[in-house]
């Protein structure tokens, strides 16, 4: 019995011992094409298998092998290998000559360190065959070829479009300025304020003809023409009649014409004012205090019952107000 277990144990270590030697680590270049022309690139690729816990340094090569050109720093990647303990890491070098001719490319080293034990593995040599380009004697010199015309793009048009939009946009301007400019027009036209309500500006002059007191300072007449002309005004921008091309007459007519327009108050005092301001105007009569009064209070009077409601908003309450104008003339 212990004999047996001596003999199988001596072929477990065996095993074991075959097994390790089964999986080396090990370091391979390889070249992706071992023929090229004169300016090609190609790849130089270092490969090494290692176990996950070994420590890889890599081999250090310069800007050139002999006339082999390295046209970039080495692209690394790392790879996956079958047993889950190992894995591959892998360099790329683009490389390129432009000499024809056999090259090799030697030996590259890399360091393996695992279990605090360093060592050194190197791969394979490869070899590299550049070609020059064939060239034909018997026929000849011939001529350059002219280079080809390359399609033009959008970054390249883009400045040429800007400039044209931009000389358009001047000479739009230009031609429009003067144009305005025989017209007697600014070049650019304010938008309008929206028109005042008549009834307020009507209200507006008969506060300022009453702050003026022109009765007062013997000017009968400037003041009933002031008075006349503000209801004149009003009764154009209200009803659209032409008050202040007609006679007190074809006013009151144009009135009576249309009833609906106003009430039989609003048409007594609108008689009193024209009436009385046509006898101080025209027949030089000298009105009484009250009179210049009346005049007055009834031109806010005719102004505040024929003046044309604001709407309101639906859900605003409505309120209602009675408009009322106190006069006090001393």
């Amino acid at each position: 019995m212990k004999l047996k277990q001596k003999i199988i144990f001596l072929f477990a270590f065996l095993f074991a011992g075959f097994a390790v030697q089964a999986q080396q680590i090990k370091a391979t270049a390889r070249l992706d094409s071992t023929n090229i022309l004169i300016g090609d690139q190609i790849n130089l690729i270092l490969e090494i298998d290692h176990p996950k816990d070994a420590k890889v340094g890599f081999p250090t090569i310069a800007d050139s092998i002999g006339k082999i050109e390295i046209l970039n720093k080495p692209i690394s990647d790392t790879l996956e290998a079958d047993d889950k303990a190992w894995q591959k890491q892998v360099l790329k070098y683009t490389i390129t000559c432009f000499d024809s001719g056999y090259y090799t490319i030697d030996p590259q080293w890399f360091t393996v360190t695992q279990n605090g034990n360093t060592d050194s593995v190197q791969t394979n040599p490869v070899f590299l065959q550049v070609h020059s380009m064939q060239i034909d004697t018997t026929r000849g010199l011939t001529d350059i070829k002219m280079p080809y015309s390359a399609p033009v793009t959008l970054k390249e048009v883009t400045p040429y479009i800007l400039g044209v939009m931009l000389a358009g946009a001047i000479l739009f301007l230009l031609l429009y300025s003067i144009k305005r400019k025989k017209k007697n027009q600014p070049l650019f036209k304010l938008p309008e304020k929206p028109k005042e309500p008549a009834h307020i500006i009507a209200l507006r002059q008969l506060d300022r003809i009453k702050d003026e007191k022109l009765w007062q300072k013997d000017k009968p007449k400037q003041y009933y023409s002031e008075v006349t002309d503000v209801i004149r005004t009003y009764i154009e921008d209200r009803f659209e009649i032409r008050a202040m091309e007609q006679t007190t007459d074809e006013i009151m007519h144009s009135f009576r014409y249309r009833k609906d327009l106003l009430s039989e108050k609003s048409t007594g005092n609108l008689s009193q004012i024209l009436t009385l301001a046509d006898l101080v105007k025209f027949a030089k009569y000298r009105p009484l205090p009250d009179d210049d009064n009346l005049t007055l209070v009834n031109a806010y009077f005719f102004i505040n019952d024929t003046k044309k409601e604001e709407q309101k908003k639906p859900e605003a309450p409505v309120q209602s107000e009675e408009n009322t104008e106190e006069v006090n003339i001393k």
